[in-house]
């Protein structure tokens, strides 16, 4: 008996997941389409088969500026720290979880426009979301001083438990006022 005969060959899906079980980073679905020598429309059929396929086990699709990772379900965060003997995931302050908010939605933004939001200087807040990765510079706008663009990370999901920028909660604006509508709209 040959090999392929006894090893019938693994479903796209299962392919899929080992090459992403093994990436120590979010990968772009074209470098799964290279490596599998496949197009990159069937891997996303493949991917979207993979994720329905997780829901039902300890580990989950993650989706973030166009690359995919696999990460542990979100429900099974508590019992991962203990396992791991990791302290328990920080808690962010107010502040914190203004700025976030405000860049989640509008990103990628600039330090000022997430003042101009919040109505205070946001440098801090930002400094130490950078440090707990769960911001990044995105990238500089064109004007004055080209200033710095920021967007949420990988990590920013799943500290919130999503597998996606798509699952963040629609932006209810039912008692924010005019001004700030017009603010968080961008």
């Amino acid at each position: 008996m040959s090999d392929s005969e006894n090893f019938p060959e693994l479903s796209l899906p299962a392919r899929l997941e080992g090459l992403l079980f093994v990436a120590s980073e979010p990968v772009a679905p074209l470098q799964l389409a290279t490596a599998l020598g496949l197009t990159t429309s069937l891997v996303e059929k493949g991917l979207d088969e993979l994720d329905q396929e997780l829901r039902a086990r300890g580990l989950r699709l993650q989706r973030h500026s166009g690359r995919v990772q696999l990460t542990t379900a979100p429900e099974l965060a508590d019992a991962v720290e203990q396992f791991l003997g990791l302290e328990a995931t920080s808690h962010l302050s107010r502040a914190a979880l203004e700025a976030l908010a405000i860049i989640a939605y509008q990103q990628p933004v600039t330090r000022p426009g997430v003042d101009a939001v919040r109505g205070v200087n946001s440098d801090g807040v930002i400094k130490s979301l950078l440090s707990k990765g769960l911001l990044q510079e995105a990238g500089r706008t064109e004007g004055p001083g080209r200033p710095i663009l920021y967007g949420t990370t990988p990590q920013f999901l799943q500290h919130f438990g999503l597998s996606s920028l798509a699952e963040l909660p629609p932006l209810n604006l039912v008692d924010v006022g005019e001004r700030d509508v017009d603010l968080l709209k961008g």
